[in-house]
């Protein structure tokens, strides 16, 4: 048979070749769905392993029995090998014990400690250290203190002094006073007439206000300076006084202006039975008149 006839030939398309391409398909088909199958089933392992070691954490979590007290703190948090893992050595400074600080650049800058200190230069005297600080006081308040005494010249050196403030001790007697005294306040004390210096306040002649008040004053203590502008003598157990208390009764016409407050008010004196005792004064004296 030539070549010809060969090509010309019908080829064979019978049941047996379709059967054979149907079971080609199948076989890509199976191999398909397997292919699918595999890949879902990862995931869904994986999903199933995470839950089963949720379960057993959970497990191990009993919230009933986690109970956090002082006798079970360190079963539950381990810190025994807290300073292993946080190690802050490096960090801390190192301090050597019983090390001196550096000398310094010049020793003799810094004083030895035992060392007599340098004498200091003399210095000239200025005029008014010439005059010893006690002089120059104008002012003192010893105010509300516990003082039941003072020395007789306590103050009568004190030249300059202008005020004496001492209410509210425990004095029993009145020291001697100097001349340049202006104010003395001496109220509420325990001084009696006994307590006072003859004729105390005659030569301080610039004497202005004299409170003596809530004491044990039995009388009037006079004479008393022209130069007096305020006498206070309430709440005493003044009684009586003599007519030349205040005024001269043998110059009638004398007239003190200056003393214009005067208080003999919570005394026991009736002040009416002294009618010739007040002549010389700009008002009369507060305190009982009946």
């Amino acid at each position: 048979m030539g070549a010809a006839g060969l090509a010309g030939a019908p080829q064979d398309h019978g049941p047996t070749a379709a059967a054979g391409c149907g079971m080609r398909m199948l076989a890509l088909l199976c191999i398909a769905s397997l292919c699918l199958g595999a890949a879902r089933a990862v995931p869904v392992k994986e999903e199933r392993r995470k839950t089963e070691e949720l379960k057993d954490g959970l497990e191990l979590y009993d919230p009933g029995n986690y109970d956090l007290t002082l006798d079970n703190y360190g079963e539950i948090i381990d810190l025994s090998n807290y300073e292993e893992l946080y190690d802050y050595g490096d960090f801390a400074p190192k301090v050597e014990v019983g090390t001196l600080a550096p000398r310094p650049k010049n020793p003799v800058a810094l004083p030895t400690v035992g060392a007599a200190a340098e004498p200091m230069k003399p210095q000239p005297p200025s005029p008014a250290a010439s005059i010893p600080a006690q002089e120059k006081l104008k002012r003192i308040d010893l105010s509300s203190n516990f003082i039941s005494w003072a020395d007789a010249d306590a103050f009568h050196h004190l030249s300059s002094l202008q005020e004496l403030l001492l209410p509210e001790n425990r004095l029993t007697a009145l020291p001697e006073l100097p001349r340049s005294i202006i104010r003395l306040d001496a109220r509420l004390n325990r001084i009696p007439s006994a307590g006072l210096r003859h004729e105390a306040f005659r030569d301080l002649k610039q004497l202005q206000f004299l409170h003596l008040s809530d004491n044990q004053l039995d009388y009037i203590p006079a004479p008393l300076p022209q130069s007096l502008r305020s006498l206070h003598l309430q709440n005493n157990n003044i009684q009586t006084m003599h007519e030349d208390t205040f005024c001269d009764s043998q110059d009638h016409s004398q007239i003190r202006r200056a003393l214009e407050d005067i208080r003999l008010d919570g005394n026991p004196i009736n002040l009416s039975l002294f009618p010739n005792a007040y002549f010389c004064l700009p008002r009369l004296p507060t305190g009982r008149f009946s």
